[in-house]
């Protein structure tokens, strides 16, 4: 399995992973970037089926997802990161913090839940998107990613983050999907030791922020940031604020 992946920063600077969301490349991550590379060396990746990273046929399971990234930390020397996921990146780090746990030494979740909707929700859009590609489905997602307000206010920003989502490949997508379906850590969490925080977007109608409280109930080193005015890409949509906290969690817990 090959991954494309991104290391910037500086060789002695601590290893900081940022994993995306479906349909999502690494380029998620750019108004993050130039903050967090003042206090971390700072891989960037995308997720098997997506970007420049090889398509395999489906379906994936998370545990597929965290092992590609834990080949390419094996690969590159690094033995323990801080780790920072949204929505289904989100996923592949607590199935690193709970599978590994001495890989992941801080871990910060955003849109995340311990079950992402039904197997059934996830089979169909898998089928769509296996029949059709990512194009009939694009708005609707769009209306998740972001609040009215800001598709208004940036269209510009939309736009780009709707070719990102039409260019991923379909069965990469699709194959995620079931990886999403099969995602259920219900009660399952215990071993999760990192100590994490919980970033629930306010407005996000895929993870609201009931299921943040429900994760960080079930993380016992959790604790939970509400972030305000943002729907599920919320790390886009209020970037100061998401950088402010995460960098908070993990200078914190570091220093």
């Amino acid at each position: 399995m090959t991954l494309l992946y991104r290391i910037d920063g500086p060789p002695s600077a601590p290893v900081l992973v940022l994993s995306g969301s479906l349909g999502t490349t690494h380029r998620l991550w750019d108004a993050q970037l130039p903050a967090l590379l003042g206090h971390f060396r700072v891989l960037r990746h995308d997720h098997r089926g997506h970007g420049g990273s090889a398509v395999v046929p489906g379906p994936y399971a998370m545990e597929d997802l965290a092992g590609d990234l834990l080949e390419v930390l094996d690969r590159n020397g690094i033995d323990r990161v801080a780790f920072c996921g949204l929505s289904l990146g989100a996923a592949v780090g607590i199935t690193l913090a709970r599978d590994a746990p001495e890989r992941v030494e801080r871990l910060v979740l955003c849109s995340a839940s311990d079950r992402f909707g039904t197997a059934e929700s996830w089979a169909e859009r898998a089928r769509v998107v296996r029949d059709s590609g990512l194009e009939p489905i694009a708005d609707d997602i769009l209306a998740r990613w972001f609040t009215p307000r800001f598709r208004a206010r940036r269209p510009q920003a939309v736009a780009r983050f709707r070719a990102m989502l039409t260019a991923t490949p379909a069965e990469g997508y699709a194959a995620c999907c079931d990886a999403l379906g099969a995602w259920d850590v219900r009660g399952r969490l215990g071993p999760v030791v990192a100590p994490t925080l919980v970033l629930a977007p306010e407005n996000d109608p895929a993870t609201p922020p009931a299921q943040g409280r429900e994760l960080t109930e079930a993380i016992g080193t959790a604790r939970l940031v509400v972030l305000t005015h943002a729907a599920h890409l919320a790390n886009v949509e209020r970037p100061g604020a998401f950088t402010t906290a995460v960098l908070g969690h993990l200078l914190q817990e570091a220093a």
